[in-house]
């Protein structure tokens, strides 16, 4: 790769496991930028061209996935952190992903709540890009629904191209994590069972705040979910009770389909959600959802009934 700009300075660099690499899609004044995020500040896209030379792309997906993070990621921790991360807002951190693949029906607690059979296979549907929005946003509902629910979930997203993977190879796919909420229609097209129409209203995939990368992430299978409705716990699960864990997980969907860097995998919710507890009251407008796993941070969004 070409070095520009600055140059390059020689560091003694630390070693990336003593940085906890979190990487945030952000916009300020309608100008859209990713970096780096640290106790509470921001290295910019800008400031890393700068401090480093490297004259990286303004795709955060080619950023990540075509080289380039691999090309700085060593000077990361030493750089200035020059700008307060309360001045920009959260967008989603993969704008852009070939394809966001859900699973339903993983978590023993939710399948052992809804009286459901365990599946042998992954039960999944495909949510769009267009669902997608970051922490803050607000979660639009046309008015028309009358039944709408949340569900934290922990999101995989791919660093590499695989298809027909084993399990026991698939660890080097997983470039990182994220909170995921797989907002949910339930009365809309529920007598059929299909799960795509009623998940795949525009704002109905809010996630972040960033991306966590998988190495910062010791056990991604005993990580502590929980969800709060306006402060209230409804969700409060592990990633230990997953049924297909994430390793059989993308081994699965990879022997049926080409999984490609960049790919959202959400990999079910725990129990409590709304479906089938009388106890619970779906959402309502004004409502505020917080949802936070151990260790990759939470996201917060209020929900916003509108006329269609």
């Amino acid at each position: 790769m070409v070095i520009v700009g600055r140059i390059r300075r020689t560091k003694q660099f630390l070693p990336t496991s003593e940085f906890n690499m979190k990487i945030a899609r952000l916009i300020k004044s309608d100008i859209e930028t990713f970096g780096f995020v640290k106790d509470g500040r921001v290295a910019t896209k800008d400031e890393i061209i700068f401090e480093t030379g490297v004259p990286i792309p303004h795709n955060v997906k080619d950023f990540l996935f075509d080289g380039w993070y691999d090309e700085v990621k060593n000077e990361l921790p030493l750089l200035p952190y020059g700008a307060e991360l309360s001045k920009f807002k959260f967008l989603a951190p993969i704008p852009n992903p070939s394809k966001i693949i859900c699973l339903a029906y993983n978590y023993l607690d939710y399948i052992e709540e809804q009286k459901l059979s365990p599946p042998k296979d992954p039960i999944i549907f495909l949510k769009p890009r267009t669902a997608l929005c970051g922490t803050y946003s607000s979660i639009v509902c046309p008015d028309f629904v009358t039944q709408l629910d949340y569900e934290v979930q922990l999101a995989i997203i791919l660093g590499k191209t695989c298809k027909n993977v084993a399990a026991s190879e698939t660890k080097n796919t997983v470039f990182g994590y994220m909170v995921f909420n797989d907002v949910s229609a339930q009365d809309i097209q529920f007598s059929d069972n299909q799960f795509t129409l009623r998940k795949s209203f525009d704002t109905f995939a809010p996630c972040g705040p960033w991306i966590t990368t998988a190495d910062e992430i010791t056990d991604a299978q005993n990580l502590r979910l929980t969800t709060k409705i306006n402060g209230e716990i409804r969700q409060n699960s592990s990633t230990s009770k997953m049924l297909l864990k994430i390793p059989e997980i993308i081994s699965k969907l990879s022997s049926v389909m080409t999984l490609e860097k960049g790919d959202i995998i959400t990999t079910g919710t725990p129990a409590r959600v709304t479906l089938k507890n009388p106890q619970l009251e779906y959402l309502k407008d004004g409502n505020e959802i917080e949802m936070e796993i151990e260790n990759l941070g939470y996201i917060k969004n209020t929900v916003q009934f509108k006329p269609k």
